[in-house]
């Protein structure tokens, strides 16, 4: 057990939720005096110990259900005993197989059931709510329509596919509703009917799911299947490539992480007690020793809060980037002396003013699609027009403690360059950094001219994730 949970922890980790030693020895502890027989009770134990996140929870959930699968626990020497759910659940995901078809065979080899016995099936058990008969119609699926072969390297996602496609889901939602709606005509009704046939239907894809992963387990092992169906983090997504569900998770650790690193950074600032040695005042006060031993005096302590210009390219390819760091600049934007932003596509216009006042800086960023200006032209990105009109307009503002952040992908549309303005802001302002949301393989590639910026640049960051985000603005304040 104590080997099995190291490899599971080592997922973890690899994975990227954090897991110090200290959480390694309270979980081995933890599982030491629970009862082994009962799997709810050891993953809830687990999740207890390792996980200090919410969001973390789904990917801690995934990794779980590969080391502990419900087969391996089934035959583990360490389980003793037996809790009545799970019991149940095993004798489920048993029957939906039964042990000659724990690999699965496609074209309906090993299968007990018609098509037609298959879709009653299921259709009595999501009327009925039934988990059991859920989990033994979601084995027969997967071992009619999933076409799983032993050895062959294709992930879950594929199999999971092609049995879904053959259930033929909607009509069966469609069954499914016109039952619970029999007498019952009034929106509302309706409106609950379809989010509970829903929530059923999306159950039994849940145990479609898991009933793959299982024969996968068995049939490639734990370690290698974990790498397979790994999920990164909400902090690891690449924000250009999102879905909308990754999106809304990426919008949700916004908020605690800008909190988190405003409180941090305050505290670093806090921390800044001692100056620069005054060195008159040192050599004043050994006088009296003659200088043994040595005094040291330090001057007040000045933090410099540094002045923040941000440029940023809201085109469609690299909008999603721009909102999430524009909303954590402005989040944390007591940590530096000014913030001033700017957007642009091929014109440029300061969008400050939205986020005056305003509490939660994702209302002033929602609001920058109505109402900046940011086409002059044929609304392509167009840096150098873009800088031309920033250095016009703005350039007088930089100082030497002015921090210049320019975000986007450096994709010009073969429009000119005007290096030789940012040359000028380089001049001007402290220092001027680049955030590139591509991958640096991908950078000056077809239309992309970041060798003609970087330069100018203190330094040009790749930066996909708020990870990455997250660690540039804490370096920055």
């Amino acid at each position: 057990m104590l080997n099995l949970l190291g490899d599971f922890i080592g997922e973890l980790r690899a994975a990227g939720i954090p897991v110090s030693m200290s959480e390694h020895v309270d979980a081995a502890r933890a599982v030491g005096v629970i009862d082994l027989g009962n799997r709810s009770l050891v993953r809830a134990t687990l999740a207890a110990t390792l996980v200090k996140d919410g969001d973390h929870l789904p990917v801690f959930t995934t990794a779980f259900d590969v080391f502990f699968s419900i087969r391996s626990w089934d035959s583990a020497e360490a389980v003793m005993g037996d809790d009545e759910d799970e019991k149940g659940e095993r004798e489920g995901s048993a029957g939906a197989t039964g042990p000659g078809q724990a690999r699965g065979q496609g074209g309906g080899g090993g299968t007990t059931m018609s098509a037609q016995e298959l879709a009653e099936l299921l259709y009595r058990a999501l009327r009925d709510g039934d988990r059991d008969a859920m989990r033994l119609g979601a084995g027969e699926a997967v071992t009619r329509y999933s076409g799983m072969e032993p050895g062959r390297p294709v992930g879950g996602t594929y199999y999971l596919y092609r049995t879904l496609r053959n259930l033929e889901l909607e009509s069966l939602e469609q069954r499914l509703l016109g039952g619970s709606l029999q007498g019952r005509p009034d929106g509302l009704a309706e409106r609950l009917a379809r989010d509970e046939v829903m929530a059923r239907i999306e159950q039994l894809k849940a145990e479609i799911e898991r009933e793959i992963r299982e024969r996968l387990v068995e049939d490639r092992g734990s370690k290698a299947l974990a790498k397979s169906v790994r999920k990164p983090l909400p902090e690891d997504l690449d924000v250009m490539h999102a879905n909308r569900d990754e999106m809304a998770q990426l919008e949700r650790a916004l908020r605690p992480l800008s909190r988190k690193l405003a409180t941090r950074l305050a505290r670093k600032r806090r921390r800044r007690r001692r100056g620069p040695v005054d060195l008159r005042h040192t050599v004043r006060r050994s006088l009296s020793t003659g200088g043994v031993p040595l005094d040291l005096r330090f001057k007040p302590p000045r933090p410099a809060k540094p002045e923040i210009f941000v440029i940023a390219d809201v085109s469609g390819s690299v909008a999603s980037f721009a909102r999430f760091t524009l909303h954590l600049v402005h989040a944390i934007s007591s940590q530096f002396s000014k913030v001033r932003s700017f957007v642009f596509v091929d014109g440029l216009d300061e969008v400050t003013r939205l986020f005056e006042g305003v509490e939660d800086p994702a209302d002033a960023v929602a609001r920058i699609n109505a109402e900046a200006d940011v086409i002059a032209f044929d609304g392509h990105s167009d840096y150098g027009r873009a800088l031309v009109t920033f250095h016009d307009e703005y350039a007088k503002d930089l100082t030497k403690r002015s921090t210049v952040l320019i975000l986007g992908d450096a994709r010009n549309n073969y429009h000119q360059a005007h290096a030789e303005v940012l040359a000028d802001l380089h001049y001007r302002a402290k220092s001027v950094y680049w955030l590139n949301p591509e991958p640096a393989s991908y950078w000056n590639s077809g239309d992309s001219i970041m060798s003609q910026y970087a330069p100018y640049c203190n330094r040009v960051i790749e930066c996909r994730t708020l990870r990455q985000l997250e660690a540039f603005v804490g370096e920055l304040a």
